[in-house]
This record gives C-alpha cells, sequence and structure tokens, in this order.
C-alpha cells in the first residue's frame, strides 16, 4: 500500500534556491492568512452568529443554522477550485491565488461590517450567506494555487517537506484565529463581546489584501514557471481539451478516491475547531476561554507533526503514512468522545491533542500525494477537485452532522461512529488508490 515518495519528476533543470525559497514563503503566507479568514467563521459561528444572524426561540435551531450556513461556505469550495483549476492550469497558480486571497479579504471584511437581523431583519442571513459562498469559493480556489506553488518546485525527494510548507497554514490559521478572538473576548465584556467584539476578527480580514498586494507586485514565477505557462497556452491554442474535460473523462475515479482518502480528516478536524466548542459550552457547560485556549495549544504542537510527517513520507511513502493516520483516527474515535464528556478540561486536552496527532500525520504529505496524483497540465483541477470534494463530504457537514447526532441519540458515542465510518471509507480509498499505483508499475 504506498507510492513512491516523487511519483512526478522534478524538472531537470531545478529552480534556484532563493527564488524556490520565496515562491514557498509566499505559498506558505497565503495559506496561513487565508484559512486564519476561513476559521473564524467556524468559531463565531459556534459563538455568536446563531443569535445574532438565526433568532429563534430554541437555541439549538440558531446553532443549526449557523452550522448550515457554515457548511455552504464548503458547497462553494469545489466551484472555486473548478473555476482556478482551470485557469491555473492554463494561464498560472500566482494569478489565481492573488484572485483567491482578495476574494477571500472582501467577504471576510464584510462579514465584520455586516449588520444584525435585529437591525436589516432577513437581509442579514441572506447577506451573511453570500459572503460565506465567497469566502468558500476563495479557499477552494487558494490551496491548489498555493499547494502547486510550493510541490511543483520541490528540489528532488523533498516534495512532501515543501507541500508541509502550505499545509501548516491550516494550524497557523486556528492558532491566530483562536487567539484573536481570545484577545477580544478577554478585553471585553460579554456584552461588548456580543455586540461587536466578536467584528474584530474578521476587520482583520484587511490584511490579507495587503499581502495579496505584495504577492502580486513582488513575488516572481520562476523561469521554469514561465515556461510551463507558454507551454500551457500553445496547448490551447492548438485546442487540446480542458483540463476539467480530460479530469472528467479519465480520471475521475482518482479525484473521487482521494476525496474519500481525505473526507475523514476535514470531517474530525471541524469536528475538534467547531463542533467540540458548541459541544463543550452550550451542552457540558465548560467556559469559552479555556476551551478556545485548548484548541489553540494543541493546533500548535501541529506545526512540528505536519513536517514531520510530511519528511518521513519523503522517505517511506505517502500512503504508507496516509493509512497510519486514517487508522489512527479510526481507533480513537471512541476515547476522544469518552474524554470530552468528562467535562475535564484536562482530559478534553489529552483526548483532542491524540486525535490531532493522528491528523497530523495524514495531513503532512497529503498536498505531495495529490500532486502526485495528476500530470502538470491537469493537476491544478485534479488536486482541487479531490480536496474540496472530501471537504464538503466530510469537513463542511461535519458540524452540523455532529447537533443533529447529538439531539437525536442524546450521546457522543453517535459521532464517533460517524467519524469510524468515515476512516474505513478512507482505508479502502488509500488501498484502491495503491492497488492503481501498483498496476501503472510506480
Amino acid at each position: 500500500m504506498d507510492t513512491p515518495a516523487s511519483a512526478q519528476p522534478v524538472p531537470p533543470t531545478a529552480p534556484a534556491t532563493p527564488n524556490r525559497r520565496r515562491v514557498a514563503t509566499a505559498a506558505a503566507l497565503a495559506s496561513a492568512v487565508e484559512w486564519y479568514d476561513y476559521f473564524i467563521f467556524g468559531i463565531a459561528a459556534a459563538l455568536v452568529l446563531g443569535d445574532l444572524y438565526f433568532p429563534a426561540d430554541n437555541p439549538t435551531a440558531g446553532v443549526l443554522a449557523a452550522f448550515a450556513t457554515f457548511a455552504v461556505g464548503f458547497l462553494a469550495r469545489p466551484l472555486g477550485g473548478i473555476v482556478a483549476g482551470q485557469l491555473g492550469d492554463k494561464k498560472g497558480r500566482k494569478p489565481m491565488l492573488v484572485l483567491a486571497l482578495t476574494v477571500m479579504g472582501l467577504a471576510t471584511t464584510g462579514i465584520g461590517l455586516l449588520p444584525t437581523y435585529e437591525t436589516i431583519g432577513v437581509a442579514a442571513p441572506i447577506l451573511l450567506v453570500l459572503l460565506r459562498i465567497a469566502q468558500g469559493a476563495a479557499v477552494g480556489a487558494q490551496w491548489g494555487g498555493a499547494m502547486l506553488l510550493a510541490t511543483e518546485y520541490a528540489p528532488e525527494g523533498k516534495r512532501g517537506i515543501y507541500g508541509s510548507v502550505v499545509q501548516l497554514g491550516v494550524p497557523i490559521g486556528v492558532v491566530t484565529a483562536n487567539s484573536v478572538f481570545l484577545l477580544a473576548g478577554a478585553l471585553t465584556s460579554d456584552q461588548a463581546f456580543t455586540s461587536w467584539g466578536w467584528r474584530v476578527p474578521f476587520l482583520v480580514g484587511l490584511l490579507v489584501l495587503c499581502l495579496a498586494w505584495y504577492i502580486h507586485t513582488r513575488v516572481e514565477e520562476t523561469p521554469e514557471f514561465r515556461q510551463a505557462e507558454q507551454a500551457l497556452a500553445e496547448r490551447e491554442q492548438s485546442e487540446q481539451p480542458s483540463p476539467l474535460r480530460t479530469i472528467l473523462r479519465g480520471h475521475l475515479g482518482t479525484v473521487l478516491l482521494a476525496g474519500g482518502s481525505f473526507a475523514v480528516n476535514t470531517a474530525t478536524f471541524y469536528i475538534l475547531i467547531t463542533g467540540v466548542l458548541d459541544y463543550t459550552t452550550r451542552e457540558l457547560g465548560m467556559e469559552r476561554g479555556p476551551v478556545l485556549a485548548i484548541s489553540l495549544c494543541v493546533s500548535l504542537t501541529q506545526l512540528v507533526l505536519i513536517p514531520a510527517s510530511a519528511a518521513l513520507s519523503d522517505r517511506i511513502g505517502r500512503l504508507r503514512i496516509y493509512a497510519i493516520g486514517a487508522a489512527g483516527i479510526a481507533l480513537w474515535a471512541v476515547p476522544l468522545f469518552l474524554l470530552i464528556d468528562t467535562g475535564s478540561l484536562l482530559w478534553l486536552a489529552v483526548g483532542t491533542f491524540v486525535a490531532s496527532c493522528f491528523l497530523s500525520i495524514m495531513y503532512g504529505p497529503q498536498a505531495a500525494l495529490f500532486a502526485e496524483l495528476f500530470t502538470p497540465e491537469m493537476r491544478y483541477t485534479g488536486a482541487s477537485l479531490g480536496y474540496q470534494i472530501a471537504a464538503v463530504a466530510g469537513g463542511g457537514l461535519a458540524p452540523f452532522v455532529m447537533v443533529l447526532l447529538l439531539e437525536a441519540t442524546g450521546t457522543s458515542m453517535a459521532v464517533s461512529c460517524y467519524i469510524i465510518a468515515l476512516a474505513l471509507i478512507a482505508l479502502l480509498s488509500i488501498r484502491s488508490l495503491a492497488v492503481k499505483a501498483r498496476s501503472r508499475g510506480e
């Protein structure tokens, strides 16, 4: 059950080290700020958005409505991935990354300025949904561009570790989002936080526009990337089929297997950072601040584990590491919620830390793995589709499904069973990808 550490060879003339590092740094920063903007919505949905934009007599109904809006952003992610993939495979990676950052910055700032239901009535939730859709499309476009900037020009044998710098954007985004919310909560009263304090993290989204401008004006494409753009333009002039058509006709199975392999990771991740936040504060009566602090500390450990697992995948193969992570998630799903249900901050930290370790083991090599599943002319489209299918099937619905399962069954073990089912799908998908790799002689 394995693929070689680098199925796609590095071009003979590798880019100079300073250029390679500049591109990798830009990709990592873009990923971090983009995910920060995306994650603050999930935190706000768990804490305040239900009451402010979806007022209801039943608090659970408001939370469900807020999480449904959170999920809408995931439904838009494949659209962003498809559009950016088509253009990115033809015109280049950098322009799509700049566009994604710009859209995300404007949408996030718009949420921070959006009046509540009490002020403008039903227009408030409608506008909130539209802005969330824009966020989803932006993050769907961003991941492929940032990931490919980092992995396509990695030194030979180091594609995993270079891809992991983009993956680090997720824990950095979580840490930053939790930190800003913790700071906003500490500096305001509960009433002030509900009134305006929660908006501060969204207004920080203006900084994303600054980064987009910097990348647009100061980050140059490598000579090899410009050569790739020229080759892609020549293919377009000769009326080669579009990358999306090529994927749908000959590689749809690989896309679906990629999505199936990753859904458990993204679902468990969003259960931990949003679903558990709602569950512990609303159902178990735990304080918001300490729970956010635990989430922040656990995310910090991923900054070490993600590159470590990626580096190991450069040595022993992507799918082997990937399978270990998926199996670990399946085995830990029940102990995770048994520990959370104690209502103890210590056991909450232990449970989420171990779960986070298994998520990191999977997430580290994921960028390089998805890049190696497709050839360069359709890589942006194929990798983005696989990732965003998993995001919709797993991450977007996970907090919503978690609340429904808790309400319907009255036990957190139902959520554990949900995670285990997704983990089994992941293991079957990983095995199928390994069989396909062996059949190609890789």
